[in-house]
């Protein structure tokens, strides 16, 4: 059984996660709560695997909560799925390691996904006695992007991404069938991903080399990276012997 815990100042919020959860038959509700204080207090006391967590409490936030619940050196920290009514903090909330964050009001199948998420992460095998505890270098790098573009809250994983340009302040990001305008800079958003898949062909753009189909000598001397789907993308001289490089491994 997966041992969870409630927390959420709204009694109403905290009926309607508990209704929706009995349909998720592996799940064991061992508390609940309705403050920061409260929800410190259960977690060190039942050491829950699972605690959907509020953002906003009167006491304090949800990450002050996971602040102290780790200065507390509690035998196992909890796996955190949050669920708020905000969406400004969906991308602080995935710097916290969450394994979901639940936009109110959110519905059963939605709810669904996030628990699966957990099951999925549980399942894979626990670290060898002696291994560092600390995240396998592959980690460093993001799974997904967490971003708003156009009303909602996207969840991106990163493989779906094809290419990325610098557009004055922004980063425009290319997906296979659509593309999001972010306020990013270029440079932090290439230290996000690992370099062994997306490469910088050109200071404005990057490319994720499982959609690079080859690289092309133009008319004019300059060279492009062309994409499986027939994009082209500007190949600048700097960068052209790191990608070249790459495609003859």
């Amino acid at each position: 059984m997966i041992r969870a815990v409630l927390a959420d100042d709204e009694v109403l919020a905290r009926q309607k996660l508990r209704q929706l959860l009995r349909e998720e038959k592996d799940v064991e509700i061992v508390g609940e709560c309705a403050s920061a204080a409260e929800t410190i207090q259960l977690v060190s006391a039942t050491n829950p695997e699972l605690l959907f967590l509020d953002i906003r409490m009167p006491d304090m936030d949800g990450f002050d909560v996971l602040g102290a619940l780790s200065a507390l050196r509690i035998p196992a920290m909890p796996q955190v799925i949050f669920t708020t009514a905000y969406d400004q903090y969906a991308v602080r909330a995935f710097e916290f390691h969450a394994i979901d964050y639940l936009l109110k009001p959110f519905t059963a199948e939605r709810l669904r996904g996030a628990v699966q998420n957990f099951r999925d992460r549980r399942a894979l095998p626990p670290l060898r006695t002696g291994e560092p505890t600390s995240p396998p270098e592959v980690e460093r790098y993001a799974a997904r992007m967490v971003f708003k573009s156009r009303g909602r809250i996207l969840f991106l994983p990163v493989e779906e991404i094809r290419w990325i340009s610098a557009e004055e302040n922004y980063v425009r990001i290319c997906t296979g069938s659509e593309s999001h305008l972010l306020r990013e800079t270029m440079a932090r958003l290439e230290t996000r991903l690992d370099p062994e898949v997306f490469l910088r062909v050109h200071r404005s753009s990057i490319v994720n080399l499982h959609y690079v189909k080859e690289v092309k000598s133009e008319a004019d001397g300059e060279s492009a990276v062309v994409l499986i789907s027939g994009e082209k993308i500007a190949l600048s001289r700097s960068y052209r012997a790191s990608i070249q490089k790459l495609m003859r491994t």
